[in-house]
């Protein structure tokens, strides 16, 4: 199956990428960009979009990262994730960029930075660092 239809289908799986208004901006190998609007049920106390949101779409995106370099028999999940949080998020949009800094058979090490988009204006407002686990489709 093409690398980009079959990211495409698992993440039409995702019932919380659905729940966010999550989309999928652009697959290639290594790297996937995975975009949602701030909703008012997106943000925290103070308007801008909950850290939660950063770090559900800065895993997401990572993840797929991850799965755009895997054998097709071959799902990810995340077995460990850091956020750093930069500057809040604030603007109409969230865009993440997920990228695989070292695929391997057992571990794979990504990244993701995660930026608000404000009109014209892009802020970046979150790292992840983390790593994957292949595990086998079930």
């Amino acid at each position: 199956m093409e690398r980009q239809q079959r990211i495409k289908d698992s993440f039409s799986r995702q019932s919380m990428m659905e729940t966010l208004g999550a989309q999928i901006d652009s697959v290639s190998a290594g790297q996937v960009v995975i975009s949602a609007p701030i909703l008012p049920g997106s943000r925290q106390q103070h308007g801008v979009a909950h850290a939660a949101l950063s770090f559900a779409l800065g895993d997401t995106a990572a993840g797929y990262s991850a799965l755009s370099v895997m054998p097709e028999d071959t799902e990810v999940m995340t077995a460990e994730i850091k956020i750093n949080l930069l500057a809040p998020g604030r603007g109409e949009r969230l865009r993440a960029t997920g990228r695989v800094i070292k695929p391997g058979r057992r571990l794979v090490v990504v990244s993701a930075e995660v930026h608000a988009i404000d009109g014209d204006t892009e802020t970046l407002v979150a790292v992840l660092t983390g790593t994957m686990v292949p595990v086998p489709v079930a």
